[in-house]
């Protein structure tokens, strides 16, 4: 149950989380906790971590509660099916652009590349 507070500028509120609290009612930051990063041996040698591909920014940038919630609600295959479709797109779209305006495929590279940059400051790729 909710209650309800007086705040200094006099209005009251039921919220008592963090913008950083899931739908479930956890930190964001206990959820990435638990997603501990998986051991695995290689013969004889002792364990080590396994590869970790994933986004220095995970779980930071303004939309990426956003992105968690609908990869949560559509679910991981379709979401990416979904990621990937719109990752196309937009590379489609710099390209088209840097013909429009002449720029070489070096200079396309060089956009779509900081397109993912921002994609993942923003946190479109968490």
């Amino acid at each position: 149950m909710a209650t309800s507070s007086l705040t200094a500028t006099g209005f009251t509120s039921s919220f008592h989380g963090t913008w950083g609290t899931s739908i479930a009612g956890e930190d964001y930051s206990t959820m990435v906790a638990k997603t501990a990063p998986i051991r695995v041996r290689v013969g004889n040698n002792p364990l080590r971590s396994g590869p970790m591909m994933g986004n220095v920014n995970e779980g930071k940038g303004i939309f990426a509660p956003l992105v968690v919630i609908t990869r949560n609600i559509v679910g991981k295959k379709r979401f990416n099916q979904l990621r990937g479709k719109s990752i196309a797109l937009h590379s489609q779209v710099i390209t088209e652009f840097c013909k429009s305006i002449g720029a070489d495929s070096k200079q396309r590279q060089g956009l779509i590349r900081l397109a993912k940059k921002n994609g993942e400051k923003l946190g479109f790729l968490a």
